[in-house]
């Protein structure tokens, strides 16, 4: 994850920087049909689809190693009931860039306290 910390997003890259989705099948699905789907040279995505009873949880922690140490990627998007599963390698992460947000599902409602960015924050700010 070393090289996730030194992207630099102020200088342009050509073809711009892409979102990284590890999420359910509708959240996939919903950010795919809005664009956010690429595939590279290497016929690598930015998408991971999951299914708590079918993949298995250091699938879904490679899949965020690989989106997070990817020069391309700046943002990547999480079910938060899916970052739950690998809540000790979200703890671990640190780097600016890419951001790691964590986002609701149709079935998981959000919980702001379980929410790493926003602990971060609270942390940082001395508010609990």
């Amino acid at each position: 994850m070393a090289s996730a910390g030194k992207k630099n997003l102020s200088k342009s890259r050509p073809g711009g920087y892409l979102i990284a989705v590890i999420g359910d099948a509708d959240t996939v699905a919903g950010f795919l049909m809005a664009g956010v789907g690429e595939r590279d040279g290497k016929k690598d995505v930015n998408y991971f689809e999951v299914d708590l009873k079918d993949t298995p949880v250091p699938a879904i922690e490679d899949a965020f190693k690989r989106f997070t140490e990817r020069e391309d990627i700046a943002i990547v998007l999480i079910n938060q009931y899916i970052a739950n599963e690998i809540r000790p390698v979200l703890a671990k992460f640190s780097a600016p860039v890419p951001a790691v947000l964590e986002i609701p599902s149709k079935e998981h409602p959000y919980d702001a306290s379980k929410d790493s960015i926003l602990q971060r924050v609270r942390n940082m700010l001395g508010t609990s």
